[in-house]
């Protein structure tokens, strides 16, 4: 119905030319009357695969930083992780929460994918978005698949002798886990603040 409009405005300002002279305003009007008629505006809106994005992404910055802000604190200032049992019933905790990263994370990152291959160039989000979730996918996966088991089994090795002080490839776990875990927040803050300020992305970048 939009289209058949714009190209009835759009003979109209042609036989308007044709009679009464070729003027520069409504040679101009022509162009801009085909051109719509060829590309009919259409208002932004959120897709349905953007807002899983966002309410994913969501999810997952506010757990983590629940669980870096809160939780961990928490039950270092009560002591509990110190205590001999505290190297198994963290890694379960763990286990469970790098499992629900690693859906997040391919959640977001085949949100990122139909958004930026399913749509027209001129309104396609750029490519550093698709980086940006691969590097939450990566960051998963190594939490997942390598720092924690590390640090689990290291934890209940210490459960066995009684150290005083803590090894020295603890202190280079908890770093490497601290320094992914804040690039993860970044990056998710980052794709979060994207995708949720602009309803239909357009970035070449």
């Amino acid at each position: 119905m939009v289209i058949t409009q714009n190209l009835l405005k759009l003979n109209f300002y042609g036989i308007q030319a044709l009679f009464f002279g070729k003027s520069l305003s409504l040679e101009i009007a022509a162009k801009e009357a085909y051109m719509t008629a060829i590309f009919p505006p259409s208002a932004p809106q959120r897709s349905g695969w953007q807002t899983v994005l966002v309410l994913v992404l969501a999810f997952w910055f506010s757990g983590s930083l629940l669980l870096d802000a809160l939780v961990m604190p928490t039950l270092h200032a009560a002591g509990m992780m110190t205590a001999p049992g505290f190297a198994a019933a963290g890694y379960s905790l763990f286990w469970l929460f790098n499992r629900i990263e690693l859906l997040c994370a391919a959640i977001a990152l085949t949100c990122v994918l139909v958004l930026r291959y399913t749509r027209h160039p001129w309104q396609r989000p750029g490519q550093l978005t698709v980086l940006l979730a691969v590097l939450l996918v990566a960051i998963a996966a190594i939490d997942t698949y390598a720092l924690t088991p590390s640090m689990s089994a290291l934890g209940l090795q210490l459960n066995w002798f009684t150290t005083q002080s803590t090894p020295t490839a603890m202190n280079v776990l908890h770093l490497s886990y601290w320094i992914l875990d804040l690039i993860k927040l970044g990056t998710a803050a980052l794709l979060l603040w994207f995708y949720n300020r602009h309803a239909n992305p357009v970035s070449q970048v």
